[in-house]
């Protein structure tokens, strides 16, 4: 709080010279909006570096040692990810271009696998495991 206090007053005392020069006519006024110009792009480049959001760190890698240890396919990993993103059985039958039937196989089997008893659990699980980002 202290350094803002300090970086504002600052700030309004070098406003204040430039306001000096200028009045004085040391200083054109072509230069002094010059300079209070840069001044406001600098600090709203700072503000904006300030407000913008950072990347949460490195990118997400599959747990492949638990895929494995699991025995889950690679179909199933693609069903687990859209179950993930809240599709239905319809839904995710018709982008993976399989039947619903099938779809609620690989679900069944993704249940028993990761000892699951809904949709909620597995997916929880499967994120506890690094399956699912």
């Amino acid at each position: 709080m202290i350094l803002y206090g300090l970086a504002l007053a600052g700030g309004a005392f070098v406003l204040e010279w430039l306001d000096y020069k200028h009045a004085v006519r040391a200083w054109s006024t072509e230069f002094y909006v010059g300079v209070v110009a840069i001044f406001f792009v600098a600090l709203g480049i700072w503000v904006g570096n300030r407000l913008t959001a950072r990347p949460s760190g490195p990118a997400f890698e599959r747990n492949i040692a638990a895929i494995r240890s699991l025995g889950i396919s690679d179909r199933e990993c693609e069903v687990l990810d859209l179950l993930a993103s809240g599709a239905a059985n319809k839904v995710i039958a018709r982008r993976l271009g399989i039947s619903p039937n099938t779809v609620k196989t690989h679900v069944a089997r993704l249940f028993e696998k990761l000892e699951a008893a809904n949709r909620t659990e597995a997916i929880h699980k499967a994120r506890t495991l690094d399956i699912l980002p």
